[in-house]
């Protein structure tokens, strides 16, 4: 079980999401409390995605696109790392821990790897706790 902390993961239909579904069909365990949110490429993903996320309740956001020269949008997962390290910097300039976000290449059949980033985000969200997002902002 995940807890509360609630997860967004923006994964690429052509990479991550595979893998998210070969994690299922072979029965891997991996928190509850990841919700899959199903992209072109992760290239699409912007900064107000990834904001949003964390204003509808998420706590934490994974970004997970192709592995680093896979893309087959050419330049999908590149555009998509620069925009998560963006999304960081916004965070802790307002008060928020940057570590709430991040960024994972995946190749389809990487399901153990899928499981893997989804623990790990749980595990660090749990010593953050929940957003002050959706609890009325950032206490400075």
């Amino acid at each position: 079980m995940g807890g509360n902390n609630k997860i967004v993961a923006f994964c690429c239909e052509n990479s991550a999401c595979a893998a998210a579904d070969r994690a299922g069909k072979i029965r891997l365990y991996y928190p509850d409390n990841v919700r899959v949110i199903r992209v072109p490429c992760a290239g699409r993903v912007d900064v107000l995605h990834i904001l949003k996320a964390f204003e509808k309740g998420a706590d934490g956001v994974l970004v997970m696109g192709c592995q680093e020269e896979a893309c087959r949008h050419l330049t999908g997962n590149t555009r998509a790392r620069e925009r998560v390290k963006y999304a960081e910097i916004l965070l802790k300039e307002s008060g928020i821990d940057g570590e709430r976000v991040r960024m994972v290449n995946l190749a389809p059949e990487m399901a153990h790897k899928f499981a893997q980033e989804v623990s790990e985000m749980t595990e660090r969200l749990k010593g953050l706790g929940p957003t002050p997002i959706k609890n009325g902002g950032p206490q400075r």
